[in-house]
């Protein structure tokens, strides 16, 4: 026997059901957190040729995403840029991920900068949605076994110093 008050409440049922779908979906999707694997992913290096995350395995890696447009982006390049020339030859690898639409403005901007290490390009923010970017920049490091083993989200002057510990501790 169906009362009155029964439509509000299979509205309710069907309410709720549908958060506890949504609250399920949303803990299927693996955030980029310490210890999990990183996502691998292929993107064209500025120069040209494709570079593959898998394939740096046995390496530190650091993974920063930067755009053009971001001034805290331009303010930490010119210090990823001296960790990674004082720890390229010690197995470390620094990837900088442009996600500008406009390469040709990302080339321009990491040659005033005096970039050394490889810009990848991510026009179609594939990689950026991959690693649930919500910030500018952003950074990820990568221990030689491939697992995410810190998350940096954003920049403040300082920062770097704390990169050079956490690289120096996955050199080890």
């Amino acid at each position: 026997m169906r009362t009155t008050l029964q439509p509000a409440f299979d509205r309710v049922a069907r309410f709720a059901a549908a958060v506890v779908l949504a609250l399920g979906a949303s803990a299927a999707v693996p955030a980029i957190a310490p210890l999990s694997a990183a996502p691998d992913f292929t993107l064209h290096t500025m120069n040209g040729p494709n570079l593959r995350l898998q394939e740096q395995r046995g390496r530190v890696v650091m993974v920063n995403f930067w755009a053009t447009w971001c001034g805290p982006c331009r303010q930490e390049m010119p210090q990823l840029n001296r960790l990674y020339e004082k720890y390229h030859a010690a197995g470390f690898v620094l990837l900088g991920v442009n996600v500008d639409d406009d390469t040709r403005k990302a080339a321009e901007v990491a040659g005033k900068l005096g970039v050394t290490f490889p810009v990848l390009l991510d026009t179609d923010k594939a990689v950026s949605k991959l690693y649930e970017l919500s910030t500018m920049p952003s950074t990820v490091i990568i221990d030689r076994d491939g697992k995410v083993r810190y998350v940096h989200r954003g920049y403040l002057t300082g920062y770097e110093d704390n990169y050079e510990k956490q690289i120096r501790e996955l050199l080890k």
